[in-house]
């Protein structure tokens, strides 16, 4: 497998950067990959741990499901806030706590789980690095249950392993697509397309919503919208996905993101300058994606709402939009777009 596909955020003076009000993501330090000697492509011995709120995360259930990897690849789901000050493992750790109850709902989320795929019962994603002497603590995390190790951290890798072994894990689906085809040209295109859309959307929505300096925030809100219009005007030719007739990687990637912004990024990640609604060709190609049979079920905006409202500066969580319609049911009405 092709190692340099996550384009990894470059870590040059990172310390540095985040003190002038920089957002720098880090790096994943697990690498291994399916179909490595200690990690054959084998039916359920393969485990994922997510938070339905976290984008990375998404790509991957959203891989898991369009592959049809739903029975063999089991799954965890976190509780999309954190835990506080007063935890006494302490702040902002990924938790698995079915019975904690969300503010938005009052109630508890019942997408959420305890953890199972250790065999241990551990409350927090943390436990699941210490096991293995990692200081670690992110999410996704891709996970052997039979070797009891874990294999990958990095969104992206998972990704493309779950895709180029998606037969031998016991993928179901007659029709899967093929994320990464063989063909030479289509593979250029998606990593031209992937390169931009990790660099100015999906990092970019956390460059503009997390810095803390005006001008750093300024030049990725320019940077999301240009390529928002970009992707419209490339498919304005009629095209059904990115690269042309099939679903690729490349869409998958840009999705998470887009399903978040009007409900959630607009306001959140301070990206007003226009709702996806507002790109007529990016929003019927939103609706064609959310349409993809186990897409809908893949990814969660209840989990979204609570867990970036839920931990902003008052926790109180916006209950809209509810024009022209509410979240996620708007992206079933591709005529919604002018």
């Amino acid at each position: 497998m092709n190692k340099d596909i996550s384009t990894q955020e470059d870590q040059k003076d990172a310390k540095g950067r985040r003190a002038r009000g920089e957002f720098v993501r880090g790096v994943s330090g697990f690498r291994h990959a399916i179909g490595d000697a200690d990690f054959p492509p084998e039916p359920g011995r393969y485990h994922l741990f997510v938070a339905l709120n976290c984008p990375w995360c998404h790509r991957v259930t959203l891989a898991r499901a369009v592959l049809g990897l739903q029975d063999s690849i089991t799954i965890d789901v976190a509780f999309p806030n954190r835990t506080d000050e007063a935890d006494p493992a302490g702040p902002n750790l990924w938790e698995f706590s079915p019975n904690r109850i969300a503010t938005l709902t009052g109630a508890p989320l019942p997408d959420c789980t305890r953890e199972t795929g250790t065999g241990a019962g551990l409350r927090l994603a943390k436990e699941i690095y210490q096991r293995e002497g990692s200081d670690e603590q992110s999410v996704p995390i891709l996970y052997d249950k039979g070797a009891g190790r874990i294999v990958n951290n990095e969104s992206a890798e998972i990704v493309r392993m779950l895709d180029a072994h998606a037969e031998a894990l016991g993928g179901t689906s007659s029709d899967r697509p093929i994320l990464t085809p063989d063909d030479h040209d289509t593979q250029t295109q998606i990593a031209t397309l992937n390169d931009r859309i990790y660099t100015t959307i999906n990092n970019g929505a956390y460059k503009a919503g997390f810095s803390s300096d005006q001008a750093v925030y300024a030049k990725a809100f320019d940077a999301y919208f240009q390529t928002l219009a970009w992707l419209d005007d490339l498919l304005s030719d009629g095209r059904a996905f990115l690269t042309g007739d099939n679903f690729t990687e490349a869409d998958l990637r840009l999705f998470p993101t887009l399903y978040r912004h009007d409900p959630v990024y607009y306001l959140r990640m301070k990206l007003n300058g226009a709702r996806i609604l507002d790109y007529p060709h990016l929003w019927r190609w939103l609706c064609r994606v959310y349409g993809i049979s186990g897409v809908a079920e893949a990814g969660s905006l209840v989990h979204c709402r609570q867990g970036y409202f839920g931990r902003s500066w008052n926790g109180v969580i916006p209950l809209g939009p509810h024009a022209p319609m509410t979240y996620p049911d708007a992206y079933l009405h591709p005529e919604l777009a002018k």
